[in-house]
């Protein structure tokens, strides 16, 4: 049966209505939790001293290699961070994308009360664990913020010879489970998006998988695999470089970016999977105190009012969103149970 959600922000996987209702994506009012002192001052100077604040030098971990999403959003934060002087002290910026990013949520599990680890991540954090045994649970976590949603899109190599949706559908039949497509890990997002492709489109491909992102986007601009499912950020710079090309983007609607606005829903264009988003999400060791959340939430409420933010998202053709406390912790719940039901469904699950 055809796939459509009425979930405003799916993560990026598509399915009928089965959780929580359309969550309400919001943005914060200008320079959240400062002083009228510090908008009149264009939010440039360091967070409050009246709460916590830092003690030593900061440590953003990315639960990704270098060069995907996940390490340009924290490369992003730490340069905002560094030009308008919003913390004291330094902003270093390490990767830990070993174990599909599972690396870095250990690390973090073991450095529990520290709230100078600061981890920077997807939806990984509470669907690692449902296909594999890595030693943590989301829970071992403490969730700052989603401060942004990636959109998704079926790309191909620019010399490829199906010019649309229909066509690139009609090769992967005639292939068997020969044509190949390219994502980051195994039984992970981009997966889990092939899954749905494979169970709506009656096809079935061959899944690669590769560390991240950026390597994903390489293997197709080189013509070694059919197809990926990357995000735009991901591909930026191949596809302006004319190498690779969209054929359509997971979403109830076209982007209103201008690189993007003419490119078909993979819904209008007879896939029909409606929306598959990705959350960008931020997370703190457990046992950090309320104040220490609090003064990063103020952080990032102060790096999504700057030029270069807005820029970043266009950029990467993302959802300008924020979510935080008890309507992020809802969300996970939600998904991660969504995502339970589809582990079940394919073998996948471990727990």
């Amino acid at each position: 049966m055809p796939v459509e959600s009425n979930h405003a922000t799916q993560i990026r996987h598509a399915g009928t209505p089965r959780h929580s209702p359309p969550l309400r994506l919001r943005r914060l009012p200008q320079c959240l939790g400062v002083s009228l002192l510090l908008v009149a001052l264009g939010c440039s100077a360091p967070v409050s001293r009246s709460g916590w604040a830092p003690s030593r030098p900061i440590e953003f971990v990315v639960a990704a290699g270098p060069g995907g999403g996940s390490d340009l959003l924290a490369r992003t934060v730490q340069s905002i961070i560094q030009k308008y002087k919003l913390i004291d002290g330094s902003v270093i910026v390490t990767n830990k994308g070993g174990g599909s990013g599972s690396e870095a949520f250990v690390y973090a599990k073991g450095s529990s009360g520290n709230p100078h680890k600061v981890v920077f991540a997807t939806n990984n954090v509470w669907l690692l664990p449902l296909g594999s045994s890595v030693g943590y649970a989301w829970s071992d976590l403490q969730p700052v913020a989603a401060v942004a949603f990636d959109e998704f899109m079926l790309w191909v190599n620019s010399t490829a010879p199906y010019r649309d949706v229909t066509t690139f559908l009609d090769a992967a039949r005639s292939a068997g489970k020969h044509l190949a497509i390219a994502g980051t890990a195994s039984k992970d997002t981009d997966q889990v998006l092939v899954r749905q492709i494979e169970k709506v489109g009656h096809v079935a491909f061959a899944y690669v998988p590769f560390r991240s992102g950026s390597e994903v986007a390489v293997q197709l601009a080189g013509g070694h695999v059919a197809a990926n499912v990357n995000n735009p950020q991901e591909n930026m710079g191949q596809w302006r470089a004319g190498t690779i090309r969209p054929l359509c983007v997971f979403s109830p609607a076209r982007l209103n970016y201008a690189d993007a606005a003419d490119i078909p829903t993979c819904k209008e264009s007879g896939l029909p999977i409606e929306r598959y988003q990705m959350p960008r999400t931020i997370w703190l060791p457990r046992g950090v105190t309320d104040e220490q959340v609090e003064f990063y939430r103020s952080v990032l409420a102060r790096v999504r009012d700057t030029e270069e933010w807005k820029a970043w998202l266009h950029r990467g053709s993302l959802t300008d969103a924020f979510l935080s406390g008890t309507e992020l912790t809802d969300y996970i719940a939600a998904d991660e149970r969504w995502l339970r039901g589809q582990f079940a469904e394919d073998g996948w699950l471990v727990q």
